[in-house]
């Protein structure tokens, strides 16, 4: 049986985010031995200090959710959130940038990932797949390797659709086995959550973590009564 827990970055993204829902965020995290949580930078020193103590990932989203800042203010967004306790970085691709075939994007990349590693912490890049043709996002995957990404992410959460099967499978087949898959967007049931991992996803993003871990819970329990 896989360890799905070990799969799941805990995920609080939405705009009207409390204190509360960070602390229950992190609870959750705690009680299911999830892999990471994964919140706004505002919000990453407070994460820091309940999580450091209990083996869990601190993930924090930059240039959230649009991704055409300039280059300048995501590597201040970075720098501040790791001098905060962020252990990994989700950075947004400039897809504006992409989408007008400049090779800025790499280089925008490149130095966040020298940024990033220089400070002993894991980069992954938000391609956004749903603004993406299967030829761009293989072509977003591969630029996103050799500016020296960790992982290769689909998508914010707040565009119009998220992770998609197809679409793991693609980016699993086109970058390196050494460079990891982010499925996120839309993973709200069980069912879909496998599926991921089965098209090729190392981690998943997940907003319903609880949910999906109480539905295998259940699963577990009517296959041990057969």
């Amino acid at each position: 049986m896989i360890n799905l827990n070990r799969f799941i970055e805990h995920t609080a993204l939405k705009p009207t985010l409390t204190n509360r829902d960070i602390d229950t965020l992190v609870g959750e995290a705690i009680e299911n031995e999830f892999l990471g949580v994964c919140v706004p930078t505002f919000w990453v020193r407070k994460a820091s200090r309940e999580v450091k103590n209990h083996g869990i990932q601190l993930v924090t989203v930059i240039g959230f959710p649009l991704g055409y800042q300039m280059t300048e203010n995501k590597l201040d967004e970075i720098k501040l959130a790791i001098d905060n306790g962020a252990n990994e970085l989700d950075i947004v691709m400039n897809v504006s940038a992409f989408k007008s075939g400049m090779t800025w994007v790499k280089t925008e990349l490149a130095k966040c990932s020298q940024l990033i590693h220089d400070n002993d912490c894991l980069m992954k890049v938000i391609i956004e797949t749903a603004y993406l043709s299967e030829e761009e996002i293989v072509k977003s995957s591969i630029i996103c390797q050799d500016a020296g990404t960790d992982f290769v992410k689909t998508s914010t959460g707040f565009a119009t659709a998220g992770a998609k099967v197809e679409h793991i499978k693609l980016i699993r087949s086109t970058i390196n086995s050494n460079v990891g898959v982010k499925a996120s967007g839309g993973i709200r049931n069980l069912d879909t959550a496998i599926k991921m991992i089965e098209a090729g996803a190392d981690r998943l993003g997940v907003s319903a973590g609880v949910s999906i871990m109480e539905e295998m819970d259940s699963s577990i329990e009517k296959k041990a009564q057969l």
